[in-house]
């Protein structure tokens, strides 16, 4: 039926409530343990992703298994949504407001990235703040949930297990430094990539090319904008690079940033400040710098 997917810190794979789509500090969720729903076969997070078929099945249609849950999690005892995919893509330039505040032009092809996996963390994960240009960039990350190549868009969806929120942390000072500009290693420092709550089934999204996102830093709000003002939207982006690599489950796509970020206002973060990364019915997550 639909469902929302966790990862504990433990590494077990947990279905959850909706406890964390909106969440504030200090709110919990209740979750059910995978690996004692299907007799240990889906216990691993990524075992699961490649499965989405039975994780709707285990559940009603607001996401919640039957029967009573095993615990009670905040943001703090989560980890990444997605602890170890493949391949993780980034999508640059990809609002216009966005690319106006940076200062360029729109490109005549899509201009993509890769984040090392060693990146991730979860959604309340501290992150480490690497000189001046440590900039953030909320944005709607989608995992792949079946091996695919060749999509056509108009299977685009079917192929996606779910989405989660993103921050696309980056230090700008590497990420330009050579001409032409290199992005991959400039975003994949330790702690570049907090990922979660959880991974949401698109069943559970009221508009899933329409959602709203934002970011606060230290309760600032810096980002506020819609998914539906995306230049490449989702199912023209997973489309394109299904045709240039197959795609496995747990793959994520970041599909890029709305206005706001700090370096084009010469803001970028500090120590000590906290981010606040949010998209309408997906979820929340709370991270600190340091």
């Amino acid at each position: 039926m639909a469902f929302r997917l966790g990862n504990l810190r433990d590494g077990r794979a947990v279905l959850m409530d909706d406890g964390l789509v909106a969440a504030v500090d200090g709110a919990t969720a209740r979750w059910w343990d995978l690996g004692r729903l299907t007799d240990g076969r889906l216990a691993d997070p990524m075992d699961a992703l490649g499965d989405p078929a039975a994780l709707h099945a285990l559940t009603d249609a607001a996401g919640i298994p039957s029967g009573g849950a095993d615990g009670w999690v905040g943001l703090d005892g989560l980890g990444p949504a997605v602890p170890r995919p493949r391949k993780v893509f980034g999508i640059g330039m990809n609002y216009l407001a966005h690319i106006d505040e940076m200062h360029r032009a729109p490109s005549t092809a899509l201009v993509i990235f890769t984040k090392f996996p060693s990146c991730l963390v979860g959604p309340a994960d501290d992150v480490v703040v690497v000189g001046d240009r440590t900039d953030y960039e909320v944005e709607l990350v989608v995992v792949v949930g079946r091996r695919c190549r060749h999509l056509d868009e108009s299977d685009v969806w079917d192929a996606v297990a779910g989405v989660t929120v993103g921050q696309d942390i980056s230090e700008r000072a590497l990420q330009t430094a050579s001409e032409p500009a290199q992005f991959s290693l400039g975003k994949s420092y330790d702690t570049f990539g907090p990922i979660g709550p959880n991974v949401v089934s698109i069943d559970l999204l009221e508009e899933r090319d329409d959602l709203l996102l934002g970011c606060s830093v230290d309760g600032e709000v810096r980002q506020d904008s819609r998914t539906s003002r995306m230049i490449v939207g989702v199912r023209q982006l997973v489309a394109y690079l299904s045709s240039v690599c197959t795609l496995e489950p747990g793959d994520l796509v970041f599909t890029g940033t709305p206005a706001g970020v700090g370096d084009a206002q010469g803001r970028c973060l500090r120590r000590g400040q906290r981010i606040q990364s949010h998209i309408a019915g997906v979820g929340h997550m709370v991270n600190d710098c340091i």
